[in-house]
């Protein structure tokens, strides 16, 4: 037994070396290649920079037309202009088209202060001004940016013409919140940036990526993901659930022309009940339910183009 024993305890210890060199090797050659990307993400080749607080915030601009749609990405999504780039192309003939990335998000810089919805909300409004966009917006929001996209309605009305939500979040899927919801989201968080640092995401990313980008989008993708995926400015988001939701829900649901594309809501229990309860506070609006999972635009791009020229005909009347 002792022998069996032994054995066993040097196979296992074989076993974690080779774990532990993996790793090693692996962390190495992401730094090797974090390197070589540096170029890509000090030289942004998509959109422009403005001056936000102080920092430096990311806006790509594009088109012309009657409406200007801006979209906001959803909580994490590491690359947004890169991620909405083959979605929004086909509203530029038409339309004026902007993509807003946050602090923490895509080109732009991190961010010590409060991640609240006031806070995201006014820089947003920043960016926008800085970058030379003039209102009012159709708001266009994936998940999370629900929530600032109803601030923003609820604060400065006239700046928002509209809302067309991509699957957006509505205040009350997060009702059930609380610290301890929160407080569980934080070890995940940080095993997502050990895997960023060990570059395990490296091997993971490139799987991820849309059909259709160019050799230059991938790289540049795969740059922004493997150096800041997670970051500590994106994951405090998380930690104002709590705050943003009391705030919107203190104030009265801004009633304005409201489309709400729906995924098949496996996301989240209740995700499609959330997104009615909230259409039927508002007088003029529409849904449009889909089967696909929570990445509405990329899974079903014909379906929520559609969806959005209709209703943007319906403004115009």
């Amino acid at each position: 037994m002792k022998k069996v024993l032994k054995n066993t305890g040097k196979v296992l210890l074989g076993i974690v070396c080779v774990i532990v060199a993996m790793l090693i090797a692996s962390s190495v050659y992401n730094k090797i290649c974090l390197a070589s990307e540096k170029d890509l993400l000090e030289n942004q080749i998509y959109g422009q920079k403005v001056e936000v607080d102080g920092h430096d915030m990311s806006v790509y601009v594009a088109g012309e037309g009657k409406h200007t749609l801006v979209f906001l990405a959803g909580s994490g999504d590491t690359a947004p202009i890169l991620g909405y780039k083959r979605f929004i192309d086909r509203f530029e003939k038409d339309y004026r088209v902007v993509v807003i990335e946050k602090f923490g998000y895509g080109y732009s810089d991190a961010f010590d202060g409060s991640r609240d919805v006031e806070t995201r909300v006014d820089q947003d409004r920043q960016a926008l001004k800085a970058a030379g966009v003039e209102g009012p917006y159709i708001l266009c929001p994936h998940s999370y940016s629900g929530l600032e996209t109803v601030y923003w309605a609820q604060t400065f009305p006239d700046e928002v013409e509209a809302i067309a939500g991509l699957d957006m979040a509505v205040p009350g899927a997060y009702d059930h919140f609380g610290e301890k919801e929160i407080k569980s989201s934080a070890p995940s968080y940080f095993w997502y940036r050990v895997a960023r640092e060990a570059g395990i995401l490296r091997f993971l990313v490139k799987g991820a990526i849309p059909d259709g980008y160019s050799d230059e989008e991938i790289n540049s993708y795969m740059a922004l993901v493997c150096s800041r995926f997670c970051n500590k400015t994106v994951s405090r988001e998380g930690d104002y659930i709590i705050h943003d939701r009391t705030v919107i829900e203190s104030m009265k649901m801004p009633d304005i022309p409201t489309l709400l594309i729906i995924s098949d809501g496996t996301i989240e229990e209740g995700w499609r009940e959330y997104a009615e309860g909230y259409a039927s506070c508002v007088a003029d609006a529409a849904i449009v339910q889909l089967d696909c999972g929570h990445s509405v635009y990329l899974l079903e791009p014909d379906k929520c183009e559609n969806a959005m020229r209709d209703f943007l005909k319906r403004l115009e009347k």
